[in-house]
């Protein structure tokens, strides 16, 4: 690495790799569980309701930490690129 190159340090792009990995979390545990996976998390984010979100390994504390407007917002982006 060159020390005359300013690195650029992105905290949107950081919390999108977060926002990521929670996803696939919480949707792995859903699946384990014998549930749909996109079903849940559509009827979680519409409703705000977590009882969409099983607790198996934490998934439905990991969801909730996010806003659903953070969660919307990651997909909506996600999919238009």
């Amino acid at each position: 690495m060159n020390s005359d190159q300013t690195n650029v340090f992105s905290l949107e792009s950081l919390s999108d790799e977060v926002i990521r990995e929670v996803l696939q979390e919480v949707y792995r545990a859903l699946e384990e569980r014998g549930y749909q996976p996109i079903n849940q998390l559509v009827g979680y984010l519409m409703s705000g309701d977590p009882g969409y979100i099983s607790s198996h390994k934490d998934a439905r504390k990991k969801i909730t930490k996010f806003d659903r407007s953070q969660l919307l917002e990651f997909l909506l982006k996600e999919s238009l690129k």
